[in-house]
């Protein structure tokens, strides 16, 4: 039996997982950690041998419970950024993707480019404290040694690659957001290079996602991908019929195009290079989605479990007669941007209830799912992949499929992007020609949610409208 590992690196945790060849999950290990935040400077950051020590563990624990490995694949967080000399030896500790210590470089390099250009060059549409083009340059100014040393720059996933295989290596797909990686010429931007001061020779080796660079104690070792870009493998979304969206703590959407759209100066929303070679990925979030069920039944209804929740929320009618809720308890994000605005529940009367509440939460994520497809203009003939604690019970993914007109389906792995790495190791080594046909293979759908005649237009608009009215 071939044997194919998956390593989901977050930004707080560790997930890795062994799938047959079909897609048949043999094993999972999971592993929390804490990041250093100092309380004084701000700095969140994290010591870079631990990463590799978790790895190295986690692929050991799985090949005692499952035998022998045939390949892996590694899939993690985006712009978190480790600096080493020539030898790969670390030089400070690794500045986490959250850290955002430097806003004043990432203002100067907005000056010195502009939003616009930036855009048509990398697909990202914001200059941010958090791109490693800024954290370089902050670098540069603050820690003069450490940046006289740097011979190396490795992204996160370039890093643990490099522990694993002794390869110099990257792929496109973690290095969108650096805005140093030019993603329609799929090379390093020079000018930017330049700006900060470093070279195409201190960056890795650049290759397609699933790529065989190396073995690590006898396992094969290829190309992964950003994480987000691995679950959308996980769930099957490889060309624009499909979409993919997961509802946990937050909302996050993939739609993918051919294209590189247009700049769009009131838009936010990124856009990644995917692993399948020619396709682009917009990714879209919003802050609050789980999070604001979660805390609805801690504060009001810690006796009651969400599955009873979901119960009291299916006796009540579509648009939750007159209750209109905003969930943006940290700002909103997509596709409307003001990081200002707050949660409310509106046209309150007396005959609501518990329940009334529960699907009044549940409805306000589906309507920002539905701006969040109506801004990409993605075709309504889309399958709509969803997954996370949102797709687990039947109410919430059936309101979503009724909101926006659109078929859901859920899958039967919930570790998306362990199989999604998965996945990549078992087209890096053969035993698929690519990555669609290996999702064929592998990804099997567990439910379908069809549109079933709900009427939500009068409560959609009426959420719209109170958007507009609050949070502008």
């Amino acid at each position: 039996m071939k044997r194919f590992l998956g390593l989901d690196i977050g930004t707080t945790s560790l997930k890795a997982a062994v799938f047959d060849e079909h897609g048949t999950r043999l094993g999972l290990t999971h592993k929390e950690y804490t990041l250093d935040t100092d309380p004084v400077t701000g700095f969140i950051e994290f010591d870079p041998e631990q990463y590799v020590v978790m790895c190295k563990d986690a692929i050991a624990r799985l090949r005692a419970q499952c035998g022998e490995i045939t390949a892996l694949s590694v899939d993690t967080q985006g712009e978190t950024l480790i600096l080493a000399d020539e030898n790969g030896t670390p030089l400070c500790p690794a500045i986490v993707w959250l850290d955002n210590r430097a806003t004043a470089e990432a203002e100067e390099i907005d000056k010195a480019f502009g939003r616009q250009r930036v855009y048509e060059v990398t697909g990202q549409p914001e200059i941010t404290a958090t791109w490693p083009a800024a954290k370089l340059l902050w670098v540069k100014k603050h820690r003069p040694d450490v940046f006289a040393k740097t011979k190396r720059i490795f992204l996160l996933e370039d890093w643990i690659l490099y522990r694993l295989s002794g390869e110099f290596v990257t792929e496109p797909t973690i290095q969108s957001s650096t805005i140093y990686f030019d993603v329609t010429r799929k090379t390093w931007w020079p000018e930017m290079l330049a700006f900060i001061g470093i070279t195409a020779d201190q960056l890795p080796r650049l290759e397609k996602s699933a790529t065989v660079i190396g073995e690590y104690e006898g396992i094969v070792v290829t190309t992964g991908a950003l994480d987000q870009i691995a679950g959308t493998i996980g769930v099957g979304v490889t060309d624009e019929s499909r979409i993919s969206e997961m509802t946990g703590t937050i909302m996050a959407i993939c739609v993918m195009s051919d294209t590189l759209p247009p700049f769009n100066p009131d838009s936010i929303v990124p856009c990644h290079l995917h692993a399948v070679d020619g396709k682009y990925c917009l990714l879209l979030w919003s802050s609050t989605a789980g999070m604001a069920l979660k805390w609805f039944r801690e504060q009001f209804a810690p006796d009651l479990s969400f599955a009873e929740l979901d119960e009291l929320a299916a006796k009540v009618t579509a648009g939750c007669d007159g209750l209109t809720m905003l969930p943006h308890f940290c700002g909103s994000t997509m596709p409307r941007y003001n990081p200002a605005a707050t949660a409310s529940f509106t046209g309150l009367t007396l005959s609501h209830t518990k329940g009334h509440f529960a699907r009044a939460i549940m409805e306000a994520v589906a309507f920002t799912l539905r701006q969040d497809l109506e801004y990409t203009n993605a075709s309504r003939d889309c399958e709509v992949r969803i997954t996370g604690g949102g797709a687990s019970g039947k109410l919430w993914p059936q309101i979503k499929a009724d909101v926006t007109g659109r078929t859901l389906t859920t899958v039967c792995e919930s570790e998306t992007a362990c199989i999604g790495s998965a996945i990549l190791a078992m087209v890096g080594v053969g035993a698929y020609e690519s990555i669609h046909q290996a999702v064929e293979a592998t990804v099997k759908l567990k439910g379908t949610f069809a549109p079933n005649g709900a009427d939500y237009e009068a409560a959609y608009r009426r959420y719209c409208e109170t958007e507009n009215t609050l949070i502008g």
